[in-house]
């Protein structure tokens, strides 16, 4: 067991692969001598050198073209894209070659590429360097979509996305990067792509991801004052969805808000609020609540703490669906 920031966790987590496998390369611009704009990949150009560790141009559907063609050609290559807004350049690589390559075959060709995308607000940046586009990618089939909130999940989620031999896009909070916490190395405790209960509770229940959870926390926190149980669970995966962790704490608290930092309109909270719905319409006591950013552009960095969702706006969310 280590203590480490979710920046640090995901260099070891690249550390590890690297040397575990020598089919492992990263690729991605600035990431070899400067070690990526947050110095995720530092020092690790050093140790495995240009041919591992590889800087490229500054062409985003460049670096996913040349990773599909490596994949097929046997390499496990790992992705990074510098800012979450910069990846649309490489979405019709994403979704049109990448996500269909297995399917397209027939089951002969395999595509284990990994996508890492710094992702969500809340550091004060310029344009198309705060936003949260993990529900286009989610829409498309043959994705698997990861994000964690903590170091230990870091490290964990980041070593199954290489090891699988799907695509795979971890959208990593940006703002959560200096977060420190415990790394167990021996043990990811949690089966792969399965949501974790980060505070039990038996009153209400807050889904949520990333860059929310200790959001989420900290309303559940603050509800216990006024004699709310709040359970909160860190959903991990958005696709798939692990929706056995989600119908039990339904099924146990009988209200439920879902949260994330992207609009609420065409988000994945919705999709998570009907299939619930769907199924669980007699063991909810309310309606389910979505709560998240609006449907509108990212705004400039000196308003963004009134377009983040944050503790009031999950607690207004929490006394709607306790009104009931």
């Amino acid at each position: 067991m280590v203590e480490l920031t979710v920046a640090k966790a995901i260099n070891l987590a690249l550390r590890h692969e690297l040397e575990s496998d020598e089919k492992v390369m990263l690729m991605g611009e600035d990431i070899g001598s400067l070690g990526g704009v947050y110095r995720i990949t530092e020092g690790l150009k050093a140790d495995f050198g240009p041919l591992r560790v590889v800087d490229s141009p500054l062409a985003e559907s460049g670096i996913v073209g040349t990773g599909i063609g490596l994949a097929i050609r046997g390499y496990k290559p790992v992705l990074e894209i510098q800012f979450d807004g910069f990846v649309f350049p490489a979405f019709n690589q994403i979704t049109t070659q990448l996500a269909k390559m297995h399917s397209r075959s027939g089951g002969k060709i395999t595509a284990p590429v990994t996508i890492r995308i710094p992702y969500g607000g809340g550091i004060g940046s310029v344009e198309h360097h705060s936003e949260s586009p993990e529900a286009l990618f989610a829409h498309t089939a043959g994705l698997r979509i990861l994000t964690p909130s903590n170091a230990h999940d870091a490290y964990w989620l980041t070593r199954q996305a290489i090891q699988s031999a799907d695509p795979v896009i971890i959208f990593e909070p940006k703002r959560r990067y200096w977060l420190k916490g415990k790394v167990n190395l021996a043990s990811p405790e949690l089966p792969r792509e399965a949501a974790q209960v980060v505070r039990e509770g038996t009153d209400a229940t807050i889904a949520c991801y990333g860059p929310l959870v200790p959001v989420a926390l900290a309303a559940a926190l603050a509800a216990e004052e006024e004699n709310k149980s709040v359970e909160v669970i860190d959903l991990r995966s958005i696709s798939p969805v692990d929706y056995v962790t989600l119908a039990h704490s339904v099924e146990k608290t009988g209200r439920m808000i879902v949260a994330h930092e992207a609009p609420t309109f065409g988000g994945i909270g919705g999709e998570i609020a009907s299939r619930l719905t769907e199924e669980l319409f007699l063991a909810l006591e309310a309606p389910i609540v979505r709560v998240g950013g609006f449907h509108m552009p990212y705004p400039a960095a000196a308003i963004e703490d009134q377009y983040l969702p944050d503790i009031d706006r999950m607690l207004e969310a929490l006394d709607r669906v306790f009104s009931y």
